[in-house]
């Protein structure tokens, strides 16, 4: 058999890689480059499917040895671009993807990876507009439809979002992510059974897409649907990036069989505020007869102290103690098979220590006899809906014509600076600098009568503890506040008070302000 010419070699490598044979392409490039080390399509090649395997270092590494063998190559700054924003560098990203523009200007692949590496930044105006350009460009681009969907949602203005995914499928009705993203932003407009259909056809095109499964749980937990929901929401240690650090413990997961002695790990996983949403099983897995440890962020520990009794608890990032088993927090209610009329719902199930609320009994007693409001109004911004659930502490001003009523900040993060400058009608009292942990919040909370937040941490503490709490949900609302409800199957005392249209705070802070004046006419009257 004759022996190929390299650049035979190439043009099978090539074929390959087009084909997905990702082993056979990659062993040939090498091959190529052994023979021609400067082969510059090769390095490319070599270095996009490195991309495309995750090796983003390598691929960086071989695509920047190509652009300098071949200083006006676009396509490999368009390819940088992509692996560029990929690692989390959205500015070299940019910088990359306009370099391939300025050297072919209608190059739309190029715009379309711009657009990507805007949005990475949270640049959403430009990145639409770099997204339009590459369609403008390339009409049958249907990658860039779905991208743009993407780009548009995030903007809030889901209905164009789904004309941008509806159009992706028009050109590919093969194509998975688009289904699932339509499944999305169906869901986001309260349509759930056409969001299901939508999610279920990507699966059905690609049974191992994990964030479909992950979105198909999501949609059906807030349809109520939990059975299949808690199955579906597993899928979430399968999808790119989550959760922020992996956990591979060789210890099977925990499924709620008897532990007959043995030590089962249960670790947080998500949010602060999930921590405590589901730190309420711990009682009915010490029914099950084993030894405890929970791992949970340190702002926590002191906060779980009373519930974990006699159950040892390590701050994230300590040694573990040895176990047999572990368990997510948010894998508990699938472990218990819960439904709607089965949920854990006895509160308050966390609670302040005694002698610390005893503090800010006397601390807050030259304040009294006025009604006591705590206020958390921002959650953290790394939050992917944290665009639509926090919102500025000046939106709340319309409490302030409450009479008798004086406020407590309990916000913590870059929105407590909002804090020293109130609105002009509200008077706010600001002692979270001495709120260290969570356990000094719940001591405060302890003392108020109410609580108002945004879909944050201190809204589930609230609940947890039994306190009254208002709580103001965007329009597309998380999963486990379910759909339409004015209040939660998860915390009995706590109201829900949603948004009747997208992005309308408005509406939902003079509804607040009307029933926070009742309530303290009635609390004056006690």
């Amino acid at each position: 058999m004759a022996q190929l010419t390299i650049q035979q070699e190439f043009d099978l490598a090539l074929q390959h890689h087009q084909a997905g044979r990702v082993r056979e392409a990659e062993q040939l490039y090498r091959r190529v480059l052994a023979q021609q080390p400067e082969h510059i399509d090769a390095m490319h090649n070599l270095g996009v499917l490195a991309h495309q395997t995750g090796r983003n270092d390598v691929a960086v590494e071989l695509i920047r040895r190509a652009i300098a063998l071949r200083p006006d190559f676009a396509e490999a700054y368009s390819n940088l671009g992509s692996v560029l924003t990929d690692q989390g560098q959205p500015d070299g990203a940019i910088a990359a993807c306009r370099q391939a523009i300025a050297l072919r200007g209608n190059y739309a692949e190029a715009h379309s990876n711009l657009g990507n590496a805007l949005r990475d930044k949270g640049q959403l105006d430009e990145a639409i507009a770099a997204y339009r350009q590459a369609i403008a460009l390339k009409g049958e681009f249907a990658e860039a439809h779905n991208k743009l969907g993407g780009a548009l949602r995030e903007k809030g203005e889901v209905d164009e979002a789904i004309a941008a995914y509806r159009q992706a499928i028009a050109l590919n009705r093969n194509f998975p992510e688009a289904h699932s993203n339509l499944g999305n932003a169906l869901r986001e407009k309260g349509q759930l059974e056409d969001a299901v259909a939508a999610i279920r056809q990507a699966i059905a095109l690609r049974p191992d897409f994990a964030e479909a499964h992950y979105n198909l749980g999501s949609t059906l937990l807030a349809w109520g649907n939990f059975e299949p929901g808690w199955e579906e929401y597993e899928w979430r240690w399968k999808c790119k990036g989550f959760p922020s650090t992996p956990r591979n413990f060789a210890q099977g997961q925990w499924d709620g069989r008897p532990l007959q002695g043995r030590t089962l790990l249960l670790h947080t996983e998500q949010g602060l505020g999930d921590a405590i949403q589901f730190i309420r099983y711990l009682p009915p897995v010490a029914q099950r007869g084993g030894k405890i440890i929970i791992e949970c962020q340190a702002e926590l520990q002191r906060l779980f102290q009373a519930i974990a009794g006699r159950c040892q608890i390590v701050t994230r990032g300590q040694p573990l103690p040895g176990f047999d088993f572990h368990c997510p927090l948010l894998s508990l209610p699938r472990a218990f098979g819960t439904n709607l009329a089965n949920i854990p719902k006895e509160a308050p199930y966390l609670h302040a220590d005694a002698e610390d609320a005893g503090r800010w009994q006397h601390r807050l007693a030259e304040h009294a006899p006025i009604v006591k409001v705590g206020l958390a109004w921002a959650g953290s911004p790394a939050h992917k809906n944290d665009r639509n659930r926090s919102i500025k502490l000046a939106r709340l001003a319309p409490l302030g014509q409450a009479p008798g009523v004086r406020f407590f900040s309990l916000q913590k993060g870059e929105a407590a600076a909002e804090a020293k400058t109130p609105p002009p009608d509200m008077e706010l009292v600001d002692w979270t600098q001495d709120l260290k942990d969570f356990a000094d919040t719940a001591a405060l909370i302890a003392n108020l009568d109410l609580v108002i937040a945004v879909d944050t941490v201190v809204a589930h503490l609230a609940g947890a503890m039994g306190k009254p709490v208002w709580t103001l949900l965007p329009f597309a609302s998380d999963w486990r506040w379910l759909l339409g409800r004015q209040d939660s199957p998860w915390y009995p005392t706590m109201r829900l008070f949603r948004q009747k249209s997208l992005g309308d705070w408005a509406e939902v802070i003079q509804r607040v302000a009307q029933d926070l004046g009742t309530f303290a006419a009635r609390r004056m009257r006690e």
